[in-house]
């Protein structure tokens, strides 16, 4: 029987694949609240021809715009890889309670040929708020996702 980060990491995953398909880079994500999915969000870079809708920084934009709040300290967001510099601040600065992931960055730069970020627990290391931070559930599954992927 899946954990609950697995259970919703499983959806982040399918997310990723998701906008994959949708000719979107290959990243999911979902904010929770006591157990229950409020909101999902997947990479819409290409579609929207916006360079910042990243996952994870669409998805917190959309529900603390349409909630009309600016705290998510009670809520947990699952992304299928590590979120990038940008997506970490708005972590930071949404007092986002927990953060779970499941592609390291470190992962990601050997897929894409190179590092391309700095990783998220820098980023909170030197920021006023830091998410609780957990790594790398389901990895192997979160890895499959970039399977024959090119960036």
């Amino acid at each position: 029987m899946p954990t609950q980060d697995e259970f919703f990491m499983e959806q982040a995953i399918a997310l990723a694949q998701q906008a994959r398909t949708q000719g979107n880079e290959p990243f999911g994500a979902l904010l929770v609240r006591g157990g229950t999915v409020v909101m999902t969000g997947e990479n819409k870079i290409h579609t929207f021809s916006d360079p910042t809708y990243h996952a994870e920084l669409g998805l917190i934009r959309q529900f603390c715009s349409e909630q009309r709040i600016s705290d998510l300290s009670e809520y947990t967001l699952y992304t299928s890889c590590e979120p990038c510099i940008m997506c970490s601040g708005a972590m930071v600065w949404s007092k986002l309670g927990r953060v779970v992931y499941s592609v390291a960055h470190e992962q990601l730069a050997e897929i894409a040929g190179g590092s391309i970020m700095i990783g998220s627990a820098e980023v909170f290391a030197h920021s006023p708020h830091r998410p609780q931070l957990t790594e790398k559930v389901l990895n192997e599954q979160g890895l499959k996702v970039f399977d024959g992927y090119s960036f």
